[in-house]
């Protein structure tokens, strides 16, 4: 199972912004793998969560861990099959224990998106 996680220019901190992070981590359980995936829906004028989910659908991942998430991207993911489960950590780590654990909830509370704002 591979998961994708936004994280910040340190790579080890989740960024709060799913469409606008630098980067994500593609982590797979199985074999522990990471790669880093850098996020060209960052400098967006618009659409930046759109272009990120349909990234991480190409990507072939089965899951996202994410703090929030738009809901136009959210329904890029959901439509690629791709569970939204929502962090509860600051750290990749802690996020990755959490869900092998089990304990991460689904992501419910979608928000509207940050339309034309260019980031939050």
């Amino acid at each position: 199972m591979k998961i994708a996680i936004p994280v910040n220019e340190d790579k080890t901190t989740i960024c709060p912004s799913f469409g606008r992070t630098p980067m994500f981590l593609i982590y797979d359980i199985e074999t522990q793998n990471q790669v880093f995936l850098d996020n060209s829906a960052v400098a967006s004028q618009g659409g930046a969560g759109i272009k990120a989910a349909q990234s991480i659908v190409d990507n072939k991942v089965d899951a996202v861990l994410t703090p929030r998430c738009g809901e136009n991207a959210a329904n890029v993911l959901i439509a690629g099959n791709i569970k939204v489960y929502k962090t509860t950590f600051n750290t990749t780590k802690e996020n990755i224990d959490a869900f092998n654990e089990n304990k991460l909830q689904i992501l419910d509370d979608v928000h509207p998106g940050f339309h034309n704002h260019g980031g939050m």
